[in-house]
This record gives structure tokens, sequence and C-alpha cells, in this order.
């Protein structure tokens, strides 16, 4: 690896040495999505003559990002850090957040610098977001070319495309783990569920996970019908999407954001479908076995909801007549009385684990129903195969949080996570804080992924999960093991199903 040329399965890519690693960055492992190719699931990229220069990150996926209209089509491409020494290393792939609707890998909070300072090679890949890589119309007329599940086709063709090459990069194949945050650890989960992801890596890392995000054909359009208001649209203006500039679809899409809860209150923005693809949601798929011998680590924040439930234009229920609606539309009227007597301030509210008591109801609710509740059953389901499955709760309120609101919010762990003191995000963050509290986070959370990535253990403080009342790592100023008692929360919500029929 002296001339830093690699030879992979697209052909053969010139590295880069910056500051102490060795980088591989923008290499592209599909056909470029444009074209013909638009709404057409990823394919691996024909072998490329010459050398490629894999000296800088790839485009971005099409989308809005802080109001500003970002990225393009042609956006599949992976990017690879490594230390200077070492050969069979062990290997971590990023999978970004966003809701599926945003993200990138050269988000400079997601570059893993500090990863490849503990030893470990870093990968990090584009998928395709929002109406080009998530949005259903194969069920609408004139659409019957369009292929389901474009953004999570690239997914899985990425991470073989990782596993199949990445010993020449010097990572080791048999010692991949994944990773990601928000739609980034719901993605996470569905590859432990899609059967083309199986062996293309050993352990996995959910953060903050959605994995009830996902549609059938038919409750996909409740959300697709919305963009084509958005958009000023009907049914037969559709064959506009394979003529159009993409970005203008933004505008449909932003109106989908807008109306989505109050249509269907409860209902996720659009994700994955079910298809040959993921044939199984995701939890049931684990249920059976799908990822067997798949050491997990999973959890949440404390205060997930916080980002999400607001007074206009909100993310989830933020008043009883939606989720009142919500019970309803799912026929689970029967569970309302019970949904009300453990949220409601008034309710006896039984929920064992005191630190979730207490604040808005709204916000607790779309906490546990999005991300706590889920979690757990994921964790279960993954206990019955293996006892190598770890949780844990990010609970660290900084003076930021508190007086936000904000609170231990959704991706408030990732400046932790990353080593990222400088990024605009967490300087808001940690806003008001002493270093220390920073590093100290850092040398905890950081420091249990690095142990996890490399030993397949990530602290020998932190117990297996066992159940509903289970050990769970606490990430605080004092970050410890607990025992918390989820068994209520879980007691309330059984196995109700929402949207998926």
């Amino acid at each position: 690896m002296k001339d830093l040329i690699v030879e992979t399965n697209v052909g053969k890519v010139q590295g880069y040495e910056r500051e102490g690693r060795l980088e591989w960055l923008g290499i592209p492992y599909a056909e470029a999505p444009i074209k013909e190719r638009r709404f057409k699931r990823s394919v691996l990229k024909e072998k490329m003559e010459g050398v490629f220069d894999a000296k800088e990150y790839g485009n971005a996926p099409i989308q809005y990002n802080h109001g500003m209209v970002m990225g393009d089509e042609d956006c599949l491409t992976v990017n690879i850090q490594r230390p200077l020494e070492g050969d069979n290393l062990p290997v971590y792939v990023w999978i970004y957040g966003g809701g599926y609707n945003t993200g990138y890998s050269s988000d400079e909070m997601y570059r893993g610098e500090a990863f490849v300072k503990d030893g470990i090679v870093f990968v990090s890949f584009n998928y395709r977001t929002n109406i080009l890589g998530f949005y259903d119309f194969t069920t609408y007329p004139g659409c019957e070319d369009f292929d389901s599940n474009c953004g999570l086709s690239d997914q899985i063709l990425a991470l073989n495309w990782i596993h199949d090459n990445i010993s020449a990069f010097g990572g080791n194949p048999d010692q991949i783990t994944i990773g990601g945050e928000s739609a980034g650890g719901a993605s996470v989960v569905n590859m432990l569920a899609c059967p083309r992801a199986k062996g293309t890596f050993q352990q996995a890392i959910a953060q903050s996970g959605l994995p009830n995000c996902m549609m059938t054909h038919e409750t996909a359009r409740e959300n697709i019908d919305l963009f084509l208001q958005g958009m000023h649209w009907t049914e037969k203006d559709l064959g506009l999407l394979k003529q159009l500039d993409p970005k203008m679809f933004l505008m449909g899409h932003e109106y989908v954001q807008k109306m989505h809860q109050y249509k269907n209150p409860g209902m996720f923005l659009p994700g994955p479908v079910q298809d040959d693809l993921m044939p199984i949601r995701p939890i049931d798929a684990i249920r059976n076995g799908s990822a067997q011998g798949i050491r997990l680590i999973i959890g949440t924040n404390m205060h997930e909801g916080t980002m999400f439930v607001h007074p206009e234009n909100t993310g989830f229920p933020n008043n009883w007549t939606m989720i009142s609606e919500m019970m309803e539309k799912n026929g689970n009227e029967a569970m309302l009385a019970d949904i009300v007597n453990f949220y409601h301030v008034s309710g006896t509210n039984h929920n064992t684990d005191e630190r979730n008591i207490g604040g808005d109801p709204f916000i607790r609710f779309a906490t546990d129903y999005a991300f706590e509740m889920p979690a757990i059953k994921v964790a279960l389901a993954q206990k019955k195969y293996i006892d190598d499955v770890w949780m844990y709760r990010y609970e660290l309120i900084t003076k930021s949080g508190d007086m936000t609101g904000m609170k231990a919010s959704h991706a408030f762990e990732l400046p932790a996570v990353f080593v990222k003191p400088n990024h605009p995000f967490s300087i808001f963050a940690f806003d008001g804080e002493p270093e220390k509290v920073f590093n100290g986070i850092v040398n905890d959370m950081h420091g249990d992924w690095v142990s996890f990535i490399k030993t397949g253990n990530p602290n020998n403080e932190w117990d297996h999960f066992t159940g509903t009342k289970s050990p769970v790592r606490i990430y605080d100023r004092e970050t410890r093991t607990e025992i918390l008692d989820r068994s209520e929360l879980m007691n309330v919500w059984k196995d109700y199903r929402f949207y998926e029929e």
C-alpha cells in the first residue's frame, strides 16, 4: 500500500495520507442513479478504466439542508479512512441518519478520525434520501417501471461492496461492525432483517433508531398522496418524476413533512416498504432469527421526543385528540385507556422507571412510541438467539439542554460518539459546560463503542440485556450500569400495531 493505489472490484483507486491517517474518499460503488436509472435500485459500478482519484467526498444526495437545496442525483459513493499501520484491522461502517430524508457521509460530524486514532478502519457511504430513495410510487398508474426501496438497495449494495473489498484496504471482513443513528439506527435494524445484507457484518450498534418506520405499498400511499397535493399534481402528472429536475420535488416533500401527522397521527415519514428486499417487518424478522449470531448494542436518548413534538408542524402527536385518532385509525381503541393512564399527568402512571416520569406527556409518548419501546422489542427479539445484547440510554442533560428544553434529546450523543467538540451542533449541545464534562462522556461512550468494535465486548461493567427488567448502561455525568424496569411500559404497548395494513 506504499503508493496508496488499491485494486477493488470497481477498479483501482488512489488514496491519500492526511493528518496521520490514510483516506480513500468518494469511491463510486454503484452506477449513477441518473437518467433511465432514476427510481431504479442500485447496481454495482462497472469496472473503471485507469485509476480513480479518491481525494474528496462525493456529492451528497438531493435534500434540503438548513433551508438550502443541496446535493446531486449522482451520489452513491463510499469513503474509507484507516491508520497508517496495521493489517486485518477491525472495521466500523457508519450509516447516517436524517429520517430517510436528509443526511450525507461528508458531514463533518460523521468523519471518523477519532475511530482511526483508535486503530479502526472507518467506513461511510451515501444512500439516496427522500423522494429518490424512499418514496414508493410503484402502485400508481404510469409508474410500473419504478422500483421500490431504492435507498434500501443502496445500503445493501454498499455493505456488500465493503465486505467484498475491505481487506484490500487493510480491514478484516470478518470483524465488521455497522452503526448508525436515527434513520441510520433504523437502517442498522433493517440490515439485521434484510436477507441480502446477511453475512456482510458481525456486530451492530443502533443509536436512537425507529424500527417501526416501515410501510406496506398501500400505507405508503398515505404519504405519497400528500406529496401529490404539495406538488399540485394529480396521478396523471407522475410521469414528470422521470423528466423534471428532482430538486423541484422537494416542494412536495416539504408538504408531506408539514401535514403527515395531521392526516395520520403517529405515522412515520416515508421510509422502507415491505417487498422482496425486506419481506418481513424488521422486528418480526429478528424474532424469527434473521440476525442470529450478530452481537448488538441498542439504545435511545432520554428525551428523544423534544426534537419532534411541536405546537405546529409537529412530527408526532401533540395532543390527546391526535392520540385518540391514532388509536382509532389502527383499531387500537382498547389500549387508549391504558395510554391515558400511563402518560396523562392525572393518570396513575405505574412506570417504575422514575426518571421517565414527568414533563410533557406527548414528548414522553413520542419518545416511547417511536424509540424506547421498539428498541426494547428489538433487544428482546435478538436475545432469543445470542447472549451478546446490550442496551443503553443517554441521559446527560447539559446546561444548554436544560435551558432550551431539549434535555437529553435526539442526536445529542453524536458529539461524544465521534469526539467532535468543535462541530456547531456540539458547541450548541455543550454550551456552558466545562471541558471535563465533554471529555468524560467521550471517554465513556466513544470508549465503549471502540471496545465493542475491537473486542466484541463494550465494557466489563456493562452487563448483558436480560429482559424488560434489565441492566442498562446510563450515559450521564456519572456513567453507570443500572437495573431499569420497563415492564409496565412494555405491558402498556404490548404488541399493538400501527399503520401496518
